[in-house]
């Protein structure tokens, strides 16, 4: 199948853009109503910004390797059935752009489009994630508003901005992470977003249930323990339900010693990615350097291209924020913090310990961090908010959940 440029096939993609518009003002006013932040002009600037990256990304992929060609290839020439694409991981991709290129007609660059909206309503939950809990306006660097700056980091929308898993987990982790701050009141969404999350990546599933349960469990007054209780329940019994596929996985679903098949597991899976192109050897690191290498490499030393040099850059903002929390008062703010900034913290440091022990590419570790980097860059936000909160002299104790709206 051929997926050059076709002028028609982008001309019926761009009628789409009308579509995908009215859906948006529809969504806008119904997020409007309930939360009065919102900010409908700042969401209209950030999908014009988006779908600019599902531009990017779209003439990249038709000069570069790109599994989005894989995913429309399959679905467009199967004879299957739909349901036969019902699975996890990558047949669940398959199973949610089956209806839209099989019944709908839609072409390579018009599925492109959608997942590029996809992407765009998790940055839509990401803004409601952060804004909601914190809604002075934080500085950083003297004059760059902190929000806009993590709204606009240009790699999450790259990887967030076609058709894959990118777009579509981004979603589930956004949807988890704003009702992680009420979850008995949003538990549709956190229900929807873990099993989005659990269809796409099983593993991840497993890895924010333990921050989740973690942050809940170090949260020590502000939560009643019949709730701490429900909740942790809640997580082990999702966990429970869905062991299997989440071991099977890394092909651990018949193992009798789980730690050391996981440990040889990961020792070869290193290995594999190693040998490639942009291979590092994070087997022979420290644990400190494994953490850097995940965090904020490439680097400006070791970029992969001209694209590696755009991520050094972002990868070098990501080091200048990060160094804002390395003082006592972070310590001193992380033992009063409330249950879902713990719970980020935690589901943040968890899965950056599993991936370093199996990541070794460059080119995937850029991938991989864009989905859990939101939750660090959210722990550092409200700590900054509730520095700024200090300074105008309001009482930490008592408002370090419920920070006020700036005037």
């Amino acid at each position: 199948m051929n997926l050059g440029v076709d002028i028609l096939n982008i001309a019926q993609a761009l009628c789409l853009l009308p579509l995908f518009y009215v859906l948006n003002q529809y969504i806008f006013r119904i997020l409007e109503k309930k939360h009065d932040f919102f900010s409908k002009r700042l969401m209209n600037m950030l999908s014009v910004y988006h779908f600019l990256f599902g531009v990017i990304y779209y003439f990249y992929a038709l000069g570069n390797p790109s599994d989005s060609k894989k995913y429309f290839s399959r679905v467009a020439e199967t004879e299957h059935s739909w349901f036969h694409f019902f699975k996890t991981e990558t047949h669940f991709i398959d199973f949610v752009s089956y209806p839209f290129i099989k019944y709908l007609g839609f072409n390579y660059e018009m599925s492109m489009l959608l997942f590029t909206w996809v992407g765009f309503l998790g940055f839509v939950y990401a803004y409601l994630f952060f804004k909601e809990n914190i809604s002075l306006e934080i500085k950083i660097f003297k004059k760059i508003d902190f929000l806009l700056l993590i709204l606009f980091l240009p790699n999450m929308h790259f990887w967030t901005a076609s058709l894959g898993k990118g777009a579509p987990i981004f979603l589930g982790l956004m949807f988890f992470a704003y009702a992680i701050k009420n979850p008995k009141e949003r538990w549709i969404t956190l229900l929807g977003g873990s099993l989005l999350v659990f269809a796409i990546r099983p593993h991840m599933l497993l890895l924010i249930a333990a921050g989740s349960i973690v942050g809940i469990m170090l949260c020590k007054n502000s939560i009643h323990w019949k709730k701490k209780a429900a909740f942790i329940g809640a997580m082990a019994l999702g966990l429970l339900v869905f062991h299997e596929p989440i071991l099977k996985v890394v092909h651990l679903n018949n193992s009798n010693d789980l730690i050391g098949d996981f440990l040889e597991f990961t020792r070869h899976r290193s290995h594999d990615l190693a040998e490639s192109d942009t291979g590092v050897n994070m087997a022979g690191y420290s644990l400190p350097e494994k953490f850097f290498t995940f965090w904020f490499r490439p680097l400006f030393f070791d970029a992969p291209g001209f694209f590696g040099i755009i991520v050094s850059i972002e990868n070098l903002i990501y080091l200048l924020i990060f160094a804002k929390i390395f003082r006592l008062k972070f310590f001193t703010f992380l033992k009063n913090a409330p249950a879902h900034v713990k719970t980020s913290l935690a589901l943040f440091l968890i899965t950056s310990f599993a991936m370093t022990f199996i990541m070794s590419n460059l080119g995937i570790i850029i991938r991989q961090k864009s989905m859990i980097m939101y939750f660090m860059l959210f722990v550092i936000y409200y700590y900054l908010g509730h520095e700024k909160a200090r300074t105008i002299k309001l009482n930490p104790e008592k408002n370090i959940g419920q920070l006020p709206k700036a005037a």
